[in-house]
C-alpha cells in the first residue's frame, strides 16, 4: 500500500471512528496517522470537569471511538492489533491501533460496519414493544465478546429502582449551579459541529434557561419515567475501575450499541447514579455487585432521528504529520476542514505528557 492508499484509508476509519456517543457531544478525542498505525489521544479541552472531573466518561467515548475504528478495518479486510495506554508518562495517549493486511475479505467485528452511521441516541419513548429474548442475548454477547459485562434490569424491583436513581441524580445535578453552568456551556446550534443541538436563534435563552433554574425536579420526574417505561433497562460495567478498564468499557459499549442497531434497537443513556458519586454504590448495590460504568434504555424507535453533529474529521487529525502536498490533495476532495487545526496548548505532543450524542 502506497502513501496516498494508506493516507486514504487511514481518513476513511477516522471518519467512521468519530460516529461514537460522547458526553454532551463533546467528541474528546485526537487521532495520530502514523505509516501503518493511528494513535488516539484524549482531548481534554473538551473535558467536562463537573460533570465527569476523572474524565471517566471521556475515556469511555474515547474507548467507542476506538471500537468504531476497529469495526471498519475490520471491514476493509484488515487485522487490528491494539495496545491501550502505550506510554505511561503520556496518559492522554489512549491507545494506538496497527494494522495488517489480513485475507482481503471483511472480518466479522465488519459486518457491524453500516451499523456505525445508524446507530441513535435516541432520547424520546420508544415503542410499546418487549425486547426479544434472543436480542438480549445479543447483547450480553457483545460485551462479554469485549470483556466486560451487560445485566439486563429485568426485575420490576431492580427497574423501579434505577429509575429512583435517576431522579436522585437528576435532582443532584441541577441544584449545582456549576454543573449547570457547564451544561449550558454545551448547548449549541448545529453549525458548531458539537454540542447539544439547539436551534440557533433558541441557544442563548436555552443557555440563559439552565445556568438560572435548577428543573431538577421536572426534568428528574420526566427520565424516571423514561426509565420505567423503556423496553430494557441495563447497566454495562467492569470488574475494576481505571483508565484501561473506561477505554475497555468504550469499546464493549460500542459492540453492545451495534448489535443492538444490528437487531433494529436503538438506545440512550441514564448515567446520572453513576455520575453522582454519592448514588453509584447505591447502584452497585441493587444491580449485585461490579463497577457500573454506565446505564443504557434501549428499546425500538418510533421515527427516524438525524444524526448528531459531528466536527469536521480535520479537527480531530494532527495534521502536521501528513505530508503537505497529499493534505492539500484531499483538501480539494473536501475530505478535511479548510483550515489547518490550530495546536491546543494542551494537545498531546510527541515527546511530552501531558472528559457522551
Amino acid at each position: 500500500m502506497n502513501q496516498r492508499q494508506w493516507n486514504e484509508l487511514a481518513l476513511c476509519l477516522v471518519r467512521k471512528a468519530v460516529l461514537a456517543p460522547s458526553s454532551h457531544n463533546t467528541q474528546p478525542w485526537v487521532f495520530r496517522i502514523g505509516t501503518s498505525e493511528i494513535d488516539l489521544f484524549a482531548d481534554r479541552s473538551r473535558a467536562l470537569r463537573v460533570n465527569d472531573p476523572e474524565d471517566r466518561e471521556l475515556t469511555i467515548s474515547c474507548g467507542a471511538a476506538l471500537m468504531n475504528l476497529r469495526v471498519a478495518a475490520s471491514n476493509y479486510g484488515f487485522r487490528v492489533q491494539v495496545q491501550l495506554l502505550p506510554e505511561e508518562a503520556e496518559p492522554d495517549w489512549l491507545a494506538r491501533a496497527t494494522l495488517s493486511r489480513d485475507s482481503g475479505e471483511p472480518g466479522a467485528e465488519g459486518a457491524l460496519t453500516e451499523f456505525v452511521e445508524k446507530r441513535r441516541t435516541y432520547r424520546k419513548q420508544f415503542a410499546v414493544r418487549e425486547v426479544d429474548s434472543e436480542s438480549v442475548e445479543h447483547l450480553v454477547a457483545a460485551a462479554v465478546a469485549e470483556g466486560q459485562w451487560l445485566r439486563p434490569l429485568l426485575s420490576e424491583e431492580t427497574r423501579q429502582g434505577a429509575a429512583r436513581l435517576v431522579a436522585e441524580g437528576d435532582a443532584a445535578q441541577w441544584a449545582d449551579r456549576s454543573w449547570r453552568r457547564e451544561l449550558a456551556t454545551w448547548m449549541r446550534s448545529r453549525r458548531r459541529g458539537d454540542g447539544l443541538t439547539v436551534p440557533a436563534l433558541a441557544a442563548p435563552v436555552a443557555q440563559l434557561v439552565i445556568r438560572t433554574f435548577d428543573m431538577g425536579g421536572r426534568v428528574g420526574a420526566k427520565n424516571r419515567e423514561l426509565a420505567e417505561t423503556s423496553p430494557l433497562l441495563a447497566v454495562l460495567g467492569t470488574e475494576r475501575d481505571d483508565p484501561d478498564d473506561w477505554l475497555k468499557a468504550g469499546e464493549a459499549l460500542q459492540r453492545v450499541l451495534l448489535v443492538g442497531c444490528q437487531r433494529n434497537l436503538q438506545a440512550s443513556f441514564l448515567n446520572q447514579p453513576i455520575q453522582v458519586a454519592s448514588l453509584r454504590l447505591k447502584l452497585q448495590n441493587l444491580i449485585g455487585g461490579g463497577v457500573p460504568q454506565i446505564l443504557l434504555r434501549l428499546g425500538y424507535p418510533v421515527e427516524e432521528m438525524p444524526s448528531a453533529p459531528r466536527r469536521q474529521v480535520g479537527d480531530v487529525i494532527e495534521q502536521e504529520k501528513w505530508h503537505t502536498a497529499e493534505q492539500a490533495r484531499l483538501l480539494r476532495a473536501g475530505d478535511l476542514a479548510a483550515t489547518r487545526r490550530a495546536p491546543h496548548p494542551r494537545a498531546p505532543s510527541p515527546t511530552g505528557a501531558q472528559r457522551r450524542g
